[in-house]
């Protein structure tokens, strides 16, 4: 689907599926994902070290263990280069403001990495500090990294940002955003743990003025508290990126 749907080209993007706590399955390098067979997929332990298949594992295989490592609600994780969302990320601008409700019902924001080389220990650190609240992640001049509870749930989010990207681009061309104020945003903050399947991390967005009635986003330390910490996520569970 992710080829299909245009959101990779060539050999471009990866994805994997948690088997259990010590095995990963994982697309392998320099293959159109487009062109995959089921045989084509590779096994690998959660040290990044390959126990089955007869082709090589992704070179960002790190980025998808260092997620599993700090994420243990995480079982699947899709990376792609999504034509509008990666144009933002190319831009250097993230995807933080309240335009769209289920946006920020399902995902709250979605944050600007900054840029690590493809394929190195780099990138998972500059995802590092994002991934324990957010389940979207631009990646600056590279694309975007979703993860969910599952394959599809990690699908879907993919699909959100892309479908958000097109929507923010719209308004950016029309020269106006009408943005989602304290009082909805609160409303939404209720409804969020409410909605089935919806268990963001995320930081609320939040509208505020400047006093000219220029509208700016901020992000609000009062809404940080995800359901995750709600959860009690124990801060021994955040570990260090793979380092190849």
């Amino acid at each position: 689907m992710l080829h299909q749907c245009g959101y990779i080209a060539a050999c471009d993007g990866n994805l994997s599926v948690r088997l259990n706590r010590n095995e990963v399955l994982v697309t392998p390098t320099a293959m159109s994902k487009g062109a995959m067979k089921p045989a084509d997929l590779v096994i690998v332990d959660i040290s990044g070290r390959k126990l089955k298949g007869r082709r090589d594992v992704t070179s960002e295989i790190g980025m998808h263990l260092l997620i599993y490592r700090m994420r243990p609600d995480v079982n699947g994780i899709v990376h792609a280069h999504p034509r509008t969302a990666t144009g933002f990320a190319a831009a250097g601008i993230a995807l933080d403001q309240p335009l769209a409700c289920e946006v920020v019902i399902g995902l709250g924001q979605i944050p600007l990495a900054p840029y690590g080389m493809p394929g190195t220990p780099e990138l998972a650190r500059t995802l590092e500090p994002l991934v324990p609240q957010y389940d979207a992640i631009l990646m600056a001049n590279h694309g975007v990294v979703t993860y969910g509870s599952d394959l599809k749930s990690a699908y879907m989010k993919m699909e959100t940002v892309e479908h958000f990207a097109q929507i923010a681009l719209v308004t950016h061309i029309l020269g106006r955003q009408q943005l989602l104020d304290g009082a909805e945003l609160e409303k939404l903050v209720d409804a969020r743990r409410r909605y089935q399947g919806v268990n963001s991390a995320a930081p609320m967005p939040v509208h505020s003025s400047n006093g000219n009635g220029v509208s700016q986003i901020q992000s609000s330390k009062s809404k940080s508290r995800s359901l995750r910490e709600r959860s009690n996520l124990r801060q021994s569970e955040i570990v260090s990126p793979f380092e190849n």
